[in-house]
């Protein structure tokens, strides 16, 4: 008795089916994209520019209410415990920053820099500095506990008081939340000086303290 091996019947056409592509290959040359493009975005955001309103190294819009007008009132509540009242510091220059939370690595780079740097900031009049987010008072806690950051921060979780501001305009993320604005309010409850950095075209969410400070100097030269 023959034993005869048979071979699969070959397709009608002639050819054998290929298998199907893997593509484990395409999924992490579209991941390395992905993360390249977000790094670009972040180099992006650190890049001094070479025209800004009175000569600033970096590009920035003034909102409003902007310099003269009356600050609107901020009570919100605060990772030091209680309710910030921006009334209850009149006498005191208050320094406000506006920027777009947790997910905004240069935005906490920027704090902590501000915080390392206080004593240049006291020297030209600010007695006081407080962040404000759109982020819940328990997610900013955890993030000024990750990156070993003072505070305070204050949670605007329905952007309420940064609409009055017109700071949720100047970001990356629509209107959202709040883009990279410093708002300096003096002693009398009047915004002396406003600096929008997160708007189109450049998106910036870092300034260096010294440019910062230059910046400040210059919108507040009498």
């Amino acid at each position: 008795m023959n034993t005869k091996t048979t071979s699969p019947a070959a397709p009608a056409n002639g050819r054998r089916s290929t298998p199907p592509k893997r593509r484990p290959a395409l999924l992490l040359a579209g991941t390395v994209v992905v993360i390249g493009a977000l790094f670009a975005m972040y180099v992006a955001s650190n890049k001094p520019h070479t025209a800004g309103p009175k000569g600033s190294s970096f590009h920035f819009a003034v909102g409003k209410p902007g310099p003269g007008a009356k600050a609107p009132p901020v009570v919100l509540a605060s990772t030091a415990g209680g309710t910030f009242d921006l009334h209850a510091l009149a006498g005191k220059t208050v320094l406000l920053y506006f920027q777009e939370g947790v997910g905004c690595q240069p935005c906490w780079n920027q704090m902590r820099d501000i915080e390392q740097n206080w004593k240049q900031f006291t020297a030209v009049g600010v007695d006081t500095f407080v962040t404000i987010t759109s982020d819940s008072l328990d997610l900013v806690s955890q993030k000024l506990k990750q990156d070993g950051i003072a505070g305070p921060v204050l949670a605007d979780t329905d952007l309420a008081v940064s609409k009055t501001y017109d700071a949720n305009h100047y970001g990356m993320m629509g209107d959202s939340t709040d883009g990279h604005s410093f708002v300096l309010v003096g002693p009398d409850g009047t915004i002396k000086w406003r600096a929008d950095y997160g708007g189109s075209p450049d998106y910036t969410m870092y300034v260096p303290v010294a440019a910062l400070l230059a910046d400040l100097a210059a919108g507040t030269k009498s």
